[in-house]
């Protein structure tokens, strides 16, 4: 990468009508977080000047989506080279060079900027640098029409093409960087005389030439320009997402037994020799230390797991889930604001909310945190080695000491000292004989009722 000055117009004005929602299509979801804001990390990954987000008037939920960077209004939607001149509040005065980008191609890769950048401060010194890529399906890409010494000679949309330039397999991803000095000068020269009646940025190729001006391009993967203009590019976006997620994870020392059938979020991290089992989901804010073991068909959310510890299968880890060292929370298990202790185990089919269990605690099946009166939200504390016993009910606030042990089907309401038992079983009784009896009488009550219906 060079040491140019560097700023960013993403457009992001469209309305995105084939999503057929009414959230704006670059605020759809992928990796768990808007789109928009993958293409502005990659963009961000440059250190760049400036970077302006230009949105239509009614997208005010855009604008805060994309804070602190500023937007520029595109209040008519006159075309893409309209859309980079609402930028000229922020950059007239720009001297570096700019890129164009569009807020709905998230898959963009930090590398290939940066090789729009060096081919930008390369001898040639082209006033224009357009990213391409060879389709394998061109269909109604513009072509790229380049000469013999490997210069960008124009770019030609594809209803426009003659049958020879459409058996061209370059294709126009729209992506460019623009010498600033020049950028201005040429879009206020841009008309808009064709079927649309719109200011297209492609033109700027041919007026550039025309004033004497070099162009060039350079060549992405077809797979990284994936734009998303429907839900099923969507879906692709997301499947493009999730396998370089997979990858990354695994070439970081993870070990993914059904990688496929793993789903992450952007910032999902996961430590050397972590195992993750198939059908687990990361939602956002998860991180897993060193040699943890996550399980089949488990979901994790804003939570943390610690070395060493062991999640699922079947268990939810819901935001504010702390894991200790070696801590366990077994199948049909769910976890939420709560920290487990080193040694900790929750072994099966129980809720731990808004709790504190403490280090070698052992939680039986069954048991319930109770943290929700019907107005407030409880804390229950579990002290260090208590042993709690299974279906039972902890009703919140309420603390269990150390070393003390809960039975089994209790409601615990009160605190438990130290060391102690805590019991609220009913006493235990047994009538003799009556199991018998009832049966013999249910029986002949059964009996009487058949002869009737005989009758």
């Amino acid at each position: 990468m060079t040491n140019r000055k560097t700023a960013a117009v993403i457009l992001a004005a469209g309305m995105g009508t084939r999503m057929k929602s009414t959230l704006p299509k670059v605020l759809h979801p992928l990796a768990g977080r808007p789109m928009i804001l993958n293409l502005l990390e990659t963009v961000g990954a440059l250190e760049p000047e400036e970077v302006v987000v230009v949105v239509g008037d009614e997208f005010g939920e855009l604008s805060e989506a994309v804070a602190p960077y500023p937007v520029a209004v595109q209040k008519e939607r006159l075309g893409t080279g309209h859309a980079v001149l609402m930028a000229r509040e922020h950059l007239g005065g720009f001297d570096g060079d700019v890129f164009v980008l569009f807020g709905a191609d998230p898959l963009i890769r930090p590398e290939t900027l940066d090789h729009m950048l060096d081919v930008r401060d390369s001898e040639i010194d082209p006033a224009v640098v357009v990213l391409g890529f060879h389709a394998a399906n061109p269909g109604a890409y513009g072509r790229l029409i380049t000469t013999e010494d490997g210069a960008l000679e124009a770019i030609i949309e594809a209803k426009d093409a003659s049958p020879d330039q459409l058996d061209i397999t370059l294709c126009n991803s729209g992506v460019m960087l623009i010498d600033g000095k020049v950028l201005f000068a040429l879009l206020d020269r841009i008309g808009n005389d064709n079927a649309k009646g719109e200011y297209y940025l492609t033109d700027i190729v041919a007026l550039a030439r025309g004033d004497g001006l070099k162009c060039a391009f350079v060549e992405g993967d077809e797979e990284e320009l994936h734009g998303v203009d429907s839900r099923v590019d969507l879906a692709m976006a997301e499947m493009i997402m999730q396998d370089r997620l997979r990858t990354r994870a695994m070439e970081n020392g993870a070990t993914l037994s059904d990688p496929g059938s793993v789903f992450f979020s952007f910032d999902t991290v996961l430590g050397t020799d972590v195992t993750v089992g198939p059908n687990v989901v990361f939602g956002p804010g998860v991180t897993v230390a060193d040699g943890a073991v996550i399980n089949a068909f488990c979901h994790l959310e804003g939570a943390q797991v610690a070395a060493g510890a062991t999640v699922g299968p079947f268990a939810r880890l819901r935001p504010g889930a702390l894991l200790g060292a070696g801590a366990k929370v077994g199948n049909f298990v769910e976890v939420k604001n709560a920290m487990l202790h080193s040694g900790a185990k929750v072994s099966h089919l129980s809720y731990i909310g808004d709790a504190e269990v403490g280090e070698g605690a052992n939680i039986g099946a069954g048991t319930i945190t109770c943290n929700y009166d019907g107005f407030f939200k409880s804390k229950t504390v579990i002290g260090k080695g208590a042993f709690i016993g299974s279906n039972t009910a902890l009703v919140a606030p309420v603390t269990v000491g150390e070393g003390a042990v809960i039975g089994a089907g209790s409601t615990i309401a009160r605190d438990v000292e130290a060391d102690a038992l805590a019991v609220t079983r009913a006493d235990h009784r047994q009538i003799e004989g009556w199991a018998k009896a009832n049966r013999d009488k249910k029986n002949a009550q059964k009996a009487k009722q058949g002869n009737k219906k005989k009758d």
